[in-house]
């Protein structure tokens, strides 16, 4: 969230309502609103941490205040920019899971990968009509279309998982 703040204060900069208006705008009701808190005290951070100034705004009997980059803040903006988000996705909630149950022996396997393939295939669901709907912006389109990516390879690893486990005779 810091990088993302940083990122909407460059330029003019801005009071903390308005990122939290930018960040509401361009993502619609697809996520959670953000929270006005979480914004004012990443700010609050940020100050703290030299990475942005702020100044009242005259005449505003609120305290409302706007908040521009630092140098150092510029600089750790520009490092965020210029490096990539890992790829990296080794941690599952539902291997996790699978693992742990197969282990104790708490259910079957089997039945839980077919559980969460059903799951998968809502949220699939949900989603292409979130899509059809055509009521959401260019940003939470794309938010949208990555999530039915990211759930269409996690149902070809279901039938990784479940082809493992029918081959090899064993309980992860």
């Amino acid at each position: 969230m810091k990088e993302v703040v940083l990122a909407l204060l460059h330029g003019d900069g801005a009071h903390g309502y308005e990122v939290k208006q930018t960040l509401d705008g361009k993502f619609g009701d697809l996520l959670p609103a953000f929270n006005a808190g979480q914004i004012y005290t990443t700010l609050a951070r940020l100050t703290r941490d030299e990475l942005v100034t702020s100044e009242a705004v005259d005449g505003d009997a609120r305290g409302k205040r706007v908040y521009r980059l630092t140098a150092a803040g510029r600089a750790t903006l520009h490092e965020w920019v210029n490096r990539p988000v890992s790829g990296m996705r080794l941690k599952s909630e539902f291997l996790m899971k699978l693992v742990a149950v197969a282990t104790a022996r708490l259910a079957d396997p089997g039945r839980l990968i077919e559980d969460q393939r059903l799951e998968y295939l809502r949220s699939l669901r949900d989603l292409d009509g979130l899509l059809q709907s055509a009521r959401h912006g260019p940003t939470a389109q794309l938010l949208v279309e990555g999530s039915i990516l990211h759930l269409r390879a996690d149902l070809e690893w279901l039938d990784l998982i479940e082809s493992r486990l029918v081959d090899e005779g064993r309980i992860l």
